[in-house]
């Protein structure tokens, strides 16, 4: 898909009559299988996944892997593409510096709930975090007090809807027993219940009148 001067490369995949597509974004490379057995649950909730990589293999430096102004630029480039091949409202997961990238994207923008799973959502600016209007969670291992600090004064330039959930005894990559399924479940709940309601962008089908034709 176009963004700028370069192509992006993702996979998108989508269940029967979907409801939206949440777009799911990181900044150091490509999606590993953790990030496709979620992609896979989001069709189970009847909404679609697009697996996205924002950078090519010649930009994974640690600068462009940081540089969120250029992530959330292509990553809004992508979302304009999606948009036209498929009208369904947009919704965006982020982890590590793909948090702060999907936050940064979705300020002033029609994104309907963003998720950050151990992102790093301080790394956007003020002014975008305090633009941002999508229902936001963010999940923080317990144990990562450094990334749990760090999302609290996210939150607080926060105006809109926003939630910190915390996973008692993990760590940041939620290696321990259960820690990823809850991760998981928290972040599902979430894109459910805000984007498997009827709205102007995904009405529900109304189902005709008696004795009508």
């Amino acid at each position: 898909m176009p963004a700028g001067p370069v192509r992006l490369s993702g996979r998108l995949s989508l269940p029967a009559a979907p409801w939206a597509v949440v777009v799911l974004v990181r900044g150091s490379g490509p999606h590993g299988p953790r990030e496709q057995r979620f992609a896979d649950a989001l069709r189970g909730r009847h909404l679609g996944a697009l697996l996205l990589d924002l950078l090519a293999e010649e930009e994974r430096t640690p600068h462009d892997v940081h540089d969120v102004v250029l992530l959330a630029r292509r990553l809004r480039a992508a979302s304009r593409w999606l948009r036209r091949e498929i009208p369904l409202p947009v919704a965006y997961f982020g982890t590590g510096t793909g948090a702060a990238a999907a936050l940064e994207a979705a300020a002033g923008d029609d994104i309907r709930a963003v998720v950050s799973r151990g992102g790093r959502p301080d790394l956007a600016g003020p002014a975008a975090l305090a633009a941002v209007e999508a229902p936001t969670l963010l999940v923080v291992g317990g144990l990562d007090t450094r990334v749990l600090g760090r999302s609290r004064v996210a939150a607080d330039w926060m105006r809109c809807e926003h939630r910190i959930a915390v996973v008692p005894g993990a760590t940041h990559a939620f290696t321990e027993p259960g820690a990823l399924a809850t991760a998981t479940a928290l972040g599902l709940d979430w894109f459910t219940d805000r984007l498997l309601r009827p709205g102007p962008a995904a009405p529900r089908p109304v189902p005709p009148r008696p004795g009508a034709a």
